[in-house]
């Protein structure tokens, strides 16, 4: 395959003594004042004075993970517990929370400081991670580590490297995960103890922030350094859909037997990792706190949280709801949107008979089609496939939630049903894009994506029909639900 300035004390002070009332006498201030209290903006002193005293959240301690006896070393920093934390609506990601709790960082004193992460690793006030944590005077940063697409750049596409650097502003080296190695060798390694990754997941296999994680958990493990995972929402939450990685099929789009949806968080995966590979490693999670994966209007992604872009063509939550099925059009010659403002979300081609092809997957398998709206479009890409050509296409809306039915919304079908419609249609398309993918030369795009070669085989034999590919995906995807369920924390 990606940032309000506040008054002065002495300002508000004078505003107290007086200027309120001259501002109200005025006219300014009646509809400020009254409208923030209205909407619970500002409280009351009676509610301020009833709110009791504040409790700081309190770190209980390390446990291992229920139910993960394989991997002792795994710990997990708990969230503290009572009214409190129950009463808590706004989430706070693990970042967030390492920032505003010192006695999170206290197991970090006196030791050395590395940070994996990208342009989406920010604050609740949008400043990035690197910045936030070299503010703390009691941490050592003295290495940053960049994923595919950059620390803090954005590489736009598929085998577009990233290269080692000074930051100029910390004055401490770079290393690139996506440049030279994809693996950080033992040079890189040896300039940190502890090892802090926040990266943003889309929660979709393919997506190569999952197989960086997997790398460095096996590096720490091997040179006995420490991981600590500061967790972030999945903002395709918790479904699961698609066919289970086989055997042999592993890449940097592929880090292991898990479905195309996997529906963790990285904090979940890393722990999965730490027990599929039975790693001695110290790992630990910094769990967010109030994240409700099932909640909506987000179901999974927080509705007050500011959405950057993880990869340059990741620009919103519908992008990040459509992925796990959109993201196989990288596979074939059908435009995925890349050089449009809606990349992920639509698909098309010059050629493409859009409302045939459209009845032909109401025909075929209309379940499949349900918890979204699809959309005629036309759109013309300025890079990437079809560059400068219209295209007919389809838009997958998901953004309204008239339309929009979380639980029912199965990506990955749907985009299967468009090809297999579309080879009903013209046996002789030239669907399967035959290039080099995430440094793969010898296998198909289309089966990397997929851990296997059996979407395509399915789409290409005439007589398959939708309910052979559901029986496969389904026991894929309840053997896999059954298999992290000890995992996940939220």
């Amino acid at each position: 395959m990606a940032r309000a300035p506040g008054r002065s004390a002495g300002a508000a002070a004078t505003t107290r003594r007086g200027g309120l009332a001259a501002a109200r006498a005025r006219g300014r201030c009646r509809t400020v004042g009254g409208a923030a209290r209205r909407y619970g903006l500002l409280r009351s002193r009676s509610q301020r004075r009833d709110r009791g005293p504040r409790r700081r959240p309190r770190l209980l301690g390390l446990a291992p993970r229920s139910g993960s006896g394989r991997f002792s070393s795994a710990r997990r920093l708990l969230l503290p517990s009572g009214p409190q934390s129950q009463r808590r609506t706004r989430v706070k990601t693990g970042l967030q929370r390492l920032i505003e709790e010192p006695a999170l960082r206290r197991p970090l004193a006196g030791r050395r400081v590395g940070l994996l992460a990208h342009p989406a690793s920010v604050t609740r006030d949008l400043e990035h991670a690197l910045d936030a944590l070299a503010r703390l005077p009691e941490l050592r940063l003295t290495a940053a580590f960049g994923p595919q697409h950059g620390l803090r750049g954005d590489k736009q596409d598929n085998m577009v490297e990233s290269a080692d650097f000074v930051d100029p502003r910390h004055r401490i080296p770079v290393h690139s995960l996506y440049g030279e190695v994809r693996r950080p060798t033992d040079e890189m390694m040896s300039g940190f103890d502890v090892l802090l990754v926040d990266l943003q997941d889309l929660g979709c296999r393919i997506y190569t922030f999952v197989t960086t994680l997997r790398y460095v958990l096996e590096a720490a493990a091997r040179l006995g350094k420490s991981v600590w995972v500061l967790d972030r929402p999945n903002p395709a939450g918790r479904p699961v859909e698609g066919l289970t990685l086989r055997d042999g099929w592993e890449s940097f789009v592929g880090a292991g037997p898990m479905p195309m949806r996997h529906g963790l968080t990285m904090g979940e995966m890393a722990s999965w990792f730490v027990d599929l590979l039975g790693l001695d490693v110290d790992l630990r999670v910094i769990e967010m706190a109030g994240w409700q994966p099932d909640a909506g209007p987000g179901f999974g992604w927080p509705s007050a949280h500011s959405w950057i872009n993880p990869s340059p063509n990741a620009p919103n939550l519908s992008m990040a709801r459509c992925y796990a099925g959109t993201v196989m059009l990288e596979g074939c010659t059908l435009s995925e949107g890349r050089g449009t403002t809606r990349p992920l979300e639509m698909f098309g081609a010059p050629d493409l008979d859009v409302a045939a092809l459209l009845g032909r997957m109401h025909a075929l398998a209309p379940d499949w089609l349900a918890g979204c709206r699809l959309r005629e479009c036309w759109f013309e890409p300025t890079f990437h496939k079809h560059a400068g050509a219209l295209c007919r296409g389809v838009q997958i809306h998901v953004e309204d939630l008239r339309h929009y039915r979380h639980g029912d919304f199965r990506p990955w079908r749907l985009q299967a049903l468009a090809f297999k419609a579309l080879r009903q249609l013209d046996p002789d398309y030239p669907l399967w894009r035959d290039f080099p993918y995430e440094y793969e030369f010898d296998r198909l795009a289309i089966d990397l994506i997929n851990g296997s070669p059996l979407l395509r085989e399915w789409v290409d034999d005439r007589q398959a029909e939708p309910a052979a590919l559901d029986a496969l995906a389904s026991a894929d995807e309840r053997a896999w639900q059954l298999r992290v369920a000890a995992f996940k924390r939220y």
